[in-house]
């Protein structure tokens, strides 16, 4: 009974004492800034009174409670100019890796002659000793600077036309490229299969680039009048479609032609999210 006594004081006695509080270590002293230590300028002392060396403004009394030594921010101003530089060089040259084009599908038809597979061996940088005429299909990857279009390039041989439609599935846009210094009956064949592919189910909703190839030549017509011969206004209106020219020789007005496609491309995607 006693030690069951004196076990039930002591721990009522415990319960009855408040607890100490544990010490938290103290933080490290704040060291000043170079901007606060700049404040902290030598002033001579007052009359009558010992020299400190220091006035005592608020940003003064943390050099005094840090205790840091006068060499640290020379150290620092020497440092400063050499720490510039490593920010610099972050910002320039340590950046991430450029966000990826995006890629389209195309596809490229035209009647044989009319020079597809020379424009795109031309926007590929291809020598063009190695060009040969498409007699199936073919796929190129055109680089552009804020996009990629991968090109399905298809014959234009009278047995190959006939199956043109089997590989229109998943194209985002068309090339059409006609030959502007052909015959009248070429120029008759290439407007029917130009009209036939505006109207396909497949490729009706999709933005066409229409290239007049071989302006060249002495024989090749004008823009207006292969616009009016091919009758895009009535057929085609509702629908986007570019008419340009082009040559071998002006590349750069080939390069411009994509870029308004790129365009066309880019709006077509925007547009399920505006709506």
């Amino acid at each position: 009974r006693v030690r069951a006594g004196s076990a039930a004081g002591a721990a009522a006695e415990s319960r009855r004492s408040p607890r100490r509080r544990q010490e938290r270590p103290r933080p490290p002293p704040r060291l000043a800034s170079p901007r606060e230590a700049s404040c902290c300028r030598p002033e001579p002392p007052a009359a009558g009174q010992p020299g400190t060396g220091f006035a005592q403004p608020a940003s003064s009394r943390l050099l005094v409670k840090s205790r840091l030594p006068l060499r640290s921010l020379s150290t620092w101003s020497q440092l400063r100019p050499q720490f510039m530089d490593y920010l610099c060089f972050r910002a320039l040259c340590c950046k991430g890796p450029p966000p990826p084009r995006p890629e389209y599908d195309l596809v490229c038809i035209g009647l044989t002659g009319s020079g597809k597979t020379s424009l795109l061996s031309q926007l590929c940088s291809e020598n063009r000793e190695n060009i040969v005429s498409t007699t199936g299909f073919s796929i190129k990857a055109v680089p552009f600077q804020n996009a990629i279009l991968n090109v399905k390039e298809l014959g234009g041989a009278d047995n190959i036309r006939k199956y043109w439609s089997r590989y229109y599935q998943g194209s985002q846009g068309v090339i059409f490229v006609l030959d502007s210094a052909s015959s009248e009956e070429d120029l008759e064949t290439a407007r029917n299969e130009l009209h036939s592919a505006l109207q396909h189910p497949q490729l009706c909703t999709l933005p066409f680039l229409i290239l007049a190839n071989h302006q060249d030549k002495p024989a090749a017509r004008s823009v207006q009048e292969i616009k009016k011969y091919l009758e895009l206004e009535p057929l085609a209106r509702g629908k986007r479609w570019i008419l340009k020219p082009c040559s071998l020789d002006d590349m750069e007005a080939v390069k411009d032609s994509f870029g308004l496609l790129i365009n066309l491309l880019e709006d077509r995607d925007l547009e399920p999210s505006r709506m």
